[in-house]
């Protein structure tokens, strides 16, 4: 089975849906940045662009007020996983190549190509927060935090996502994706710490549905 963008509504899909579209944005639909804006989106792309490898924990919550939670691992370039404690046992992972989810509720595995995902941008060797992307506003905060929402500008009416960064020290806090119903997803990262050693098992995942066949 095929993996929808609307199976990959939460969690990772989420950190990536301000990227992940290959066409570089026209002069004038930035124009309405200012200098201020400009600077902050620098330091957003450069902050995420240092984000090679890390893990940590989130919290989920969905459309519906429904609620989940689990750990997750990066690894760029390509790699990573959301292994969801509640519910128990639901896996995301992009293994470099494509994205793989599992849910053994329901013993149904789908995977997409990464590339045809919001992920392949944010996952890229190179982050670029100013190519493929129509950014809606930058907001800031006295304290030094700040969040930027943007969308698709292939297919601005797909949906959005605000990114939200805190200031000091700079750290990725959280993010929210609106849908193209109005549907919203937040996911807050209530840790977030650099990883060095990742096992390499953690970004595989093999169909857990297939079964060998006797001959």
């Amino acid at each position: 089975m095929t993996l929808s963008r609307r199976d990959l509504g939460f969690g990772l899909a989420a950190i990536a849906g301000l990227s992940g579209m290959g066409a570089a944005l026209p002069a004038s639909a930035q124009t309405a940045l200012s200098a201020e804006d400009r600077a902050t989106l620098a330091t957003a792309q450069t902050y995420l662009q240092t984000l090679t490898s890390a893990q940590g924990n989130f919290v989920e919550t969905g459309a519906g007020g429904q609620r989940r939670e689990g750990r997750f691992y990066l690894q760029r370039p390509g790699k990573m996983r959301f292994e969801y404690t509640n519910p128990a046992g639901l896996l995301v992972v992009s293994d470099g190549d494509n994205v793989k989810r599992y849910d053994p509720r329901l013993n149904v595995f789908r995977q997409v190509p990464l590339g045809l995902t919001p992920l392949s941008t944010f996952l890229a060797r190179n982050v670029r927060l100013d190519q493929g992307v129509r950014i809606d506003r930058v907001t800031r905060m006295q304290s030094g935090a700040f969040a930027i929402t943007a969308r698709d500008q292939r297919n601005p009416n797909e949906g959005s996502v605000i990114l939200a960064f805190s200031g000091t020290p700079l750290r990725l806090q959280e993010w929210t994706i609106t849908d193209s119903q109005g549907g919203r997803t937040r996911t807050q990262l209530t840790t977030l710490t650099p990883a060095s050693g990742l096992a390499a098992s953690l970004f595989r995942l093999s169909d857990p549905t297939l079964r060998p066949r006797r001959n």
